[in-house]
């Protein structure tokens, strides 16, 4: 089941990814923009904060999955 620090890093880490795709295709920082450069203080704290998501999303992509009938095994 999903807790609400799960839901929290996977939206930072789709607001990352939108931005990564942007910058890869555009060449437009959205965050940076939004915050008025990429040195800001805000566009910093955002990265930070996308990075540890995806840190945090890592417990998520290693965790045990239940098995089709409800037992639990390990991945």
């Amino acid at each position: 089941m999903w807790n609400v620090l799960d839901r929290i890093a996977l939206l930072l880490i789709i607001i990352g990814g939108i931005n990564w795709g942007l910058v890869g295709l555009f060449q437009f920082d959205l965050v940076a923009w939004i915050f008025g450069g990429s040195t800001a203080i805000g566009a910093r704290v955002l990265y930070v904060l996308i990075a540890i998501g995806a840190l945090w999303s890592l417990r998520v992509l290693f965790a045990p999955r239940p098995a089709p009938d409800g037992a639990r095994y390990e991945t």
